[in-house]
């Protein structure tokens, strides 16, 4: 046995007390050792053939997938086929074949995605997102794709070009330059691949410029299990899929069916300075049409940030997120989170339960990104019914105008929490604004949206609405002068159409 040497020390307390502090470091070191080791034991590096090898074993993988191939037999009929795809929200059960053969073919379309406003899109299945494709590690995937984009559609025919287009899938590991080419309209592209690791993984067009096809609508979800299924059992499963719109009226103003067409921004795109940002392709789609849910349930959220530019802080109002799984495999795992941050192209699954009636709000806590429309409701109720302040946003008619358009989405998402346009019926913050334009001058309206605290202090109309309205003074909205057009713009056409009501939400008062 080899000797220790021990320093000379001043006082046998000295020492004694250094043996004390190593023997204690010593033990805690053990403890501390044996505590991590109980406590990690299932993320522990794993032998070569436990499972958890086995799962990322790339020597296992099939990474040697067969040539692509191109040919000009186009697809015709359907858009999209396939029993392993989903074309709503709700996720379809896991089709058990261990093949999944799916079809996406591309075409150019207009969509709406808020209300009165069309936009000339490029699609994967003939809409946007494209379908969710679900399947399991270890299935392979049989695809294939016609670039349909030179076909006419049904619905208005003022859509983009032909061009090329290609097919992107995050979950394969595969050659890009064989799988992923761009192929010309009316060819056809199949290819295969396996799936080798779990995930909510995105697809999109990756022909240059990739940002624009993106942006125009070209991207999707694949679900991926794990070979052995999901660690726990839920009640429902729904794909959420985030993603930003950059749009401009069309040139010369162009109309589809009376309503404004609009078009790609190209300068708004290349500085990611969204005109919106939305749940699923519509804003606000799910606030008018709500998941639905019931007390006691536990829920999956599969959610996938797509971009092209953004992050996504997603939150679902009164609920906490019981597990999240970060790229959407359980090996990855986080416990009792509020918010899941996912830059672009990023994904988790989060499940959580709803704890009792009610409607759970979706939103995006980047809340700038919220009032572009990234809001959606979970509810136990019909429609919405028991949706929460301003979130309460039912469906009405939008003007042709497109600032006035633009204006109502703003007013929705600005000003419903405070003020109503439905004629005095209940009562809230601030006043009902239906008549207004015909109680106040433009003049007026556009001085008090401008700045309201310097109407305060000078006028004696904006004085005596504050005494009425419990002393609340009206924050200031920094709108720009645009805005400020556009919201009187609107309030004309709510004044001029009063058998259709705005926006669903009580006030009373004179403004």
């Amino acid at each position: 046995m080899n000797a220790i040497v021990l320093p000379r020390f001043a006082s046998l307390a000295s020492l004694t007390a250094v043996l004390s502090l190593a023997l204690l470091t010593t033990a805690c070191g053990e403890r501390a050792s044996t505590s991590s080791a109980q406590t990690s034991a299932p993320a522990a590096p794993a032998q070569a053939s436990s499972p958890a090898a086995s799962r990322y074993d790339t020597a296992k993988m099939d990474l040697k997938p067969a040539p692509a191939k191109v040919t000009s037999e186009r697809h015709s009929g359907v858009y999209a086929e396939g029993s392993a795809l989903s074309t709503t929200a709700a996720l379809k059960p896991l089709d058990p074949s261990p093949v999944k053969t799916i079809r996406l073919d591309t075409t150019h379309k207009i969509i709406e995605i808020a209300p009165g406003v069309r936009f000339s899109a490029w699609t994967f299945g003939d809409q946007v997102p494209g379908p969710t494709v679900h399947a399991r590690v270890g299935d392979r995937i049989k695809f294939s794709m016609t670039n349909r984009s030179d076909e006419p559609v049904p619905g208005p025919r003022m859509t983009a070009a032909p061009m090329m287009h290609s097919m992107d899938f995050h979950a394969a590991m595969v050659s890009p330059e064989d799988k992923y080419r761009s192929i010309a309209p009316g060819q056809t592209i199949e290819f295969e691949f396996t799936l080798n690791y779990p995930g909510v993984f995105m697809y999109h067009c990756g022909t240059p410029m990739t940002l624009e096809h993106i942006a125009s609508g070209m991207y999707g979800a694949v679900v991926v299990e794990p070979r052995e299924g999901y660690p726990t059992k839920v009640d429902r499963e729904y794909v959420i899929i985030q993603s930003e719109f950059y749009v401009k009226p069309a040139p010369g103003n162009a109309k589809v069916e009376g309503v404004p067409l609009y078009v790609l921004d190209g300068d708004r795109l290349r500085n990611a300075q969204s005109t919106y940002t939305v749940f699923n392709g519509v804003h606000n789609g799910m606030m008018r049409n709500p998941l639905p849910v019931k007390a006691g349930e536990r829920v999956r959220l599969y959610v996938l940030n797509v971009g092209p530019s953004k992050t996504s802080s997603f939150h679902v109002v009164g609920t906490i997120f019981d597990r999240v799984w970060m790229e959407g495999n359980p090996d990855n795992q986080f416990r009792g989170m509020q918010t899941v941050l996912l830059g672009s192209s990023n994904s988790a699954i989060v499940e959580f339960m709803i704890p009792e009636e009610g409607s759970y709000v979706m939103v995006d806590h980047h809340f700038a990104n919220a009032s572009q429309g990234a809001v959606g409701l979970l509810s136990t109720g019909a429609a919405g019914e028991n949706a929460t302040e301003h979130h309460n946003i039912a469906a009405s008619p939008t003007p042709t105008d497109p600032d006035a358009a633009q204006a109502k989405l703003q007013f929705e998402s600005k000003c419903l929490a405070c003020h109503a346009l439905v004629g005095g019926r209940g009562k809230k913050i601030g006043p009902d604004l239906a008549g207004v334009t015909k109680r106040r001058s433009d003049d007026w309206l556009r001085r008090w949206l401008k700045s309201p605290e310097d109407m305060l202090a000078t006028d004696p109309d904006a004085k005596a609405l504050l005494k009425e309205h419990n002393n609340l003074p009206m924050p200031n909205q920094n709108l720009s002068d645009k805005e400020i057009n556009g919201l009187i713009k609107y309030f004309h056409w709510v004044d001029s159409n009063p058998a259709t009501p705005a926006p669903a939400a009580a006030g009373q008062g004179k403004s």
